[in-house]
């Protein structure tokens, strides 16, 4: 049998969120803008949306409890980063933006104090 996860449902979405609260965070200290977060598309969500410059960037992030299964960057493979092309693609539509737009990852990890330890990666698909 395969390790089982102790986290309840609840605290799962929890971590989630302390995440993306943990990546604005980091953002914003880098000089980011955040100007949406959880944008919804057909073929999968957007989890930051930020400007920084004349650029926009789309801001994947993951957040795990522990690396047992690799690290949050790790879990951004080729089908995800096709999800998130296809969502940036229909916000640029929705939002009528012409400029250029990035993409960043920040894997956030908890550390075994329990505080939220950040990393950003700017254009990890490049």
């Amino acid at each position: 049998m395969g390790a089982v996860s102790r986290l309840r449902a609840g605290e799962s979405a929890e971590l989630g969120r302390a995440g993306e609260k943990a990546a604005a965070d980091l953002l914003r200290s880098r000089g980011y803008q955040i100007v949406g977060a959880g944008f919804l598309a057909r073929r999968g969500e957007l989890d930051l949306v930020c400007r920084r410059g004349r650029e926009l960037v789309v801001v994947e992030v993951k957040t795990r409890s522990s690396n047992a299964f690799g690290t949050p960057l790790e879990a951004v493979g080729t089908r995800k980063r096709r999800a998130l092309m296809a969502a940036a693609a229909e916000y640029r539509a929705l939002a009528e933006w012409r400029g250029p737009i990035c993409f960043a990852v920040v894997g956030v990890t908890v550390r075994s104090d329990g505080a939220l330890e950040a990393e950003l990666v700017e254009d990890p698909f490049a």
